[in-house]
């Protein structure tokens, strides 16, 4: 289990503190430049120990954006890549964090990519921005309390067959 409370600043928002406790199953990100957002885990609910936040089950979690309550929509996590998606909408947006590659994932606004993230699921996350995609600050709010509540990438479906098929033979 992870506690952690990691600073981060941010190339256009600044200092962003992302707090961690997959043991409660909370997430807290906050920072002066950007709405606070907290997302947990429903009280006395068993943790599944491959997400940081401890589940995947929408049922089980709570999402609010500065204060307000968002709906979110976690993949259930198989054997392809998009599987492992989370979608946020709130509003009157819809946010995708979805693997691209095995450390990384990319959020999506409105289907437009806004940048990449990076999290091994200990709490720890960064963020490299596209030039041109013009985030603000409820993006940068959203994708940091998302890549360190589910981290971030995912083996390819072929990797992970391979891998299958090895695992089988001792």
């Amino acid at each position: 289990m992870t506690i952690s409370e990691g600073s981060v600043t941010d190339a256009l928002f600044g200092p962003l503190t992302v707090r961690l406790n997959s043991r409660r199953g909370e997430v807290v990100v906050e920072g002066e430049a950007i709405p606070r957002v907290v997302l947990s885990r429903a009280n006395g609910t068993k943790a599944d120990e491959h997400t940081p936040i401890g589940t995947r089950d929408a049922g089980l979690l709570i999402l609010t954006v500065g204060g307000e309550a968002a709906a979110l929509a976690p993949g259930r996590g198989r054997l392809i890549r998009r599987s492992y998606r989370v979608d946020v909408r709130h509003a009157g947006r819809h946010w995708r964090l979805v693997p691209d590659s095995m450390p990384d994932s990319r959020l999506l606004r409105d289907g437009r990519r806004l940048g990449d993230f990076h999290s091994k699921g200990d709490g720890r996350v960064a963020a490299d921005w596209r030039s041109d995609a013009k985030p603000d600050a409820m993006d940068a709010a959203v994708g940091y309390a998302l890549a360190a509540a589910f981290g971030t990438g995912a083996e390819s479906m072929w990797t992970a067959a391979v891998d299958s098929v090895f695992d089988a033979f001792p």
